[in-house]
């Protein structure tokens, strides 16, 4: 539940953080000014804004990497189980008998031909030459 609630808080955080990146002017916004794009009266002020936008910012940037701090403590504390003796679900299992039957051969039917499977040669491997690098295929050549 904890994980649930953990992933849910990072992924708004993290949607609020790219809205706030997004939302502040670089340095360079003075030029854009004459575009439409550097309103000095708004809500917070000539400068309060890129003030308040910041601190939010980086209040909301150390929030997401304590919460990925504790994510993670979390998934390696957490997934490590305690093994007792003697509780496992293989104890309480009966033993399996240890013999194995071969299965029925199948009879073969009347007026069907049986395929017949021909054995490889082993006599007629080629052999790889001495002179080859060790992994190279037989008849390649390194210069």
């Amino acid at each position: 539940m904890l994980s649930l609630i953990l992933n849910v808080v990072y992924v708004l955080i993290a949607i609020a953080m790219i809205a706030l990146i997004l939302l502040q002017q670089g340095k360079g916004a003075q030029a854009g000014s004459g575009f439409g794009s550097g309103a000095s009266g708004t809500v917070f002020g000539a400068r309060g804004a890129a003030n308040f936008l910041s601190k939010t910012t980086r209040w909301l940037a150390i929030a997401f990497f304590g919460i990925t701090l504790v994510m993670a403590w979390l998934f390696v504390h957490g997934s490590q189980k305690q093994v007792t003796t003697g509780s496992s679900i293989m104890a309480t299992q009966p033993a399996a008998p240890a013999t194995r039957t071969a299965p029925p051969a199948a009879a073969p039917q009347q007026g069907i031909p049986q395929a017949t499977v021909p054995q490889a040669p082993a006599q007629n491997v080629p052999q790889a030459p001495a002179n080859a690098p060790n992994g190279a295929p037989a008849g390649s050549q390194t210069h």
